[in-house]
């Protein structure tokens, strides 16, 4: 009774929200379009994308505005569903927030590395960041050495473990990136046992600790196929959060001598056994139909729940890396037939 009284309301305005989504059938409406322009014009018509792509020239906007634009959409969403959320509900959002900082802090280093300076454009959610983030999104953005761009993350909780990478002899955007991803993570895994009990905690525990075993595997899968390397090395890389894998299981995939070993071993994991056509080959297909699994069941077995926030915002998102990957599809003027295929693994 708690929680519907708790979450009717935000449910409910979550329940409206999503009926907003794109189905398969406007996917493939949208692979069958024969330019950009046409595409954007299709997302004008798209209740959850008017309100950005509406006033726009859809023969000007260039490929970086419309990704640009199709993120702001998940920020816009964010916003609205903290603005409709009491104290508790900010809870979860407040924490689910580092998400987007990450991705700010990641987009400001590739600038970075790539030597370009670039203002990372926040147009939509400058508000709302400039009100919840320590981060100073000026001084990030025009940091011309990893040094000065670290130092400005004094005084944020990214300062910490950015700082430990300036003793290597030359970090790379890829060990920045798992830095921080490794943060995010741990974070994470940690406060939600502090802010949640109950149903709550029960929910978020099977979402999140599925989403970090998959994580894992992947992990270790490109690791010792694609990167050839060390054991060290990828333990050093491990999301140290486990849920249905346990540390005898990890321990013996690390280890394994080869990829047939490592599949045998994969193949004996809860995940395996639990979804049909798991496989070392599809890891990262099964990784997306996983989430997808876990969050629609929780959000329909607890609807009133703090799940329900975080399955709609993992469904935006994902429609939206579907939409950059169609979008991509017209533009090289794939088929929709193999446009299709390519949508529907995200």
């Amino acid at each position: 009774m708690n929680g519907l009284l708790t979450y009717s309301g935000l449910t409910t305005k979550i329940r409206a929200m999503e009926s907003r989504f794109l189905n398969d059938a406007n996917f493939r409406e949208i692979t069958e379009l024969e330019t950009i322009p046409q595409a954007v014009n299709y997302l004008k018509q798209c209740p959850s994308y008017e309100p950005l792509f509406g006033s726009a020239d859809e023969n000007e906007l260039h490929r970086v505005q419309i990704e640009r634009m199709l993120r702001q959409s998940i920020y816009r969403d964010f916003a609205k569903l903290y603005r409709f959320s009491n104290v508790q509900q900010r809870q979860f959002l407040t924490l689910y927030f580092k998400r987007y900082e990450v991705s700010v802090i990641k987009e400001c280093l590739t600038n970075l590395f790539d030597n370009r300076i670039t203002l990372v454009n926040l147009s939509a959610f400058e508000d709302f960041f400039n009100q919840h983030s320590n981060l100073n999104l000026t001084l990030m953005s025009s940091s011309t050495t990893v040094q000065e761009f670290v130092e400005t993350m004094r005084g944020t909780p990214y300062y910490e473990p950015f700082s430990k990478l300036l003793v290597m002899e030359k970090p790379t955007l890829f060990d920045y990136e798992m830095t921080l991803d490794l943060y995010y993570f741990k974070e994470i895994w940690k406060m939600k046992d502090k802010l949640y009990k109950g149903k709550d905690l029960v929910e978020l525990t099977k979402a999140y600790g599925s989403k970090f075993d998959m994580l894992n595997l992947q992990w270790i899968y490109r690791s010792k196929c694609y990167y050839n390397m060390s054991s060290a090395d990828i333990y050093a890389l491990l999301i140290p959060a486990k849920y249905r894998i346990s540390n005898q299981q990890i321990t013996a995939m690390v280890e394994a001598e080869n990829t047939a070993a490592l599949e045998a071993l994969i193949d004996q994991t809860y995940y395996a056994h639990q979804y049909k056509g798991f496989s070392l080959e599809n890891l990262e297909t099964m990784y997306a139909a996983i989430m997808k699994h876990v969050l629609s069941n929780a959000s329909r077995k607890a609807p009133y729940s703090v799940i329900t926030i975080y399955s709609y915002l993992y469904h935006k998102e994902h429609e939206v890396n579907r939409l950059i990957i169609a979008l991509e599809c017209v533009r090289y003027r794939i088929t929709p037939d193999e446009a299709m295929t390519h949508v529907m693994k995200t």
